[in-house]
């Protein structure tokens, strides 16, 4: 499901970037440079509209997308998974203690120096 929301998110992302190149903060942009048939059909102020809102509309998609794919994310570890880490680590034996080693061993049968005043 995850992979659903990231295709569609990708997607929405790129129309959204296509959308801001695509415009002009003027009222040129696309829209003017392409020539007279978007001219002649919708008009300059009409398709800086449909841009506009287009912008508008994909960008709350991919708002709303992030949003939902969250939902979907595992929190973690489950109650049958913990239950069953519980029991695996119930049955494992412990570890075996090593005996401790002293800092400074001395050889057998000799004595450790005694401290200089």
């Amino acid at each position: 499901m995850l992979l659903i929301f990231g295709i569609l998110i990708i997607l929405a992302c790129v129309l959204l970037g296509f959308f801001v190149l695509v415009q002009n903060p003027k009222g040129g942009g696309l829209s003017g440079t392409l020539g007279g048939f978007g001219n002649q059909v919708m008009g300059v102020r009409q398709t800086t509209d449909v841009l506009e809102k287009g912008t508008w509309v994909l960008s709350a998609i991919i708002a709303v997308l992030c949003l939902t794919s969250s939902l979907f994310i595992s929190r973690g570890t489950t109650a049958e998974q913990r239950k069953a880490i519980m029991e695996q680590n119930a049955t494992a034996p412990a570890p075996a203690q090593t005996p401790a080693t002293p800092v400074n061993p001395t050889p057998a049968g000799q004595q450790a120096p005694a401290p200089k005043p």
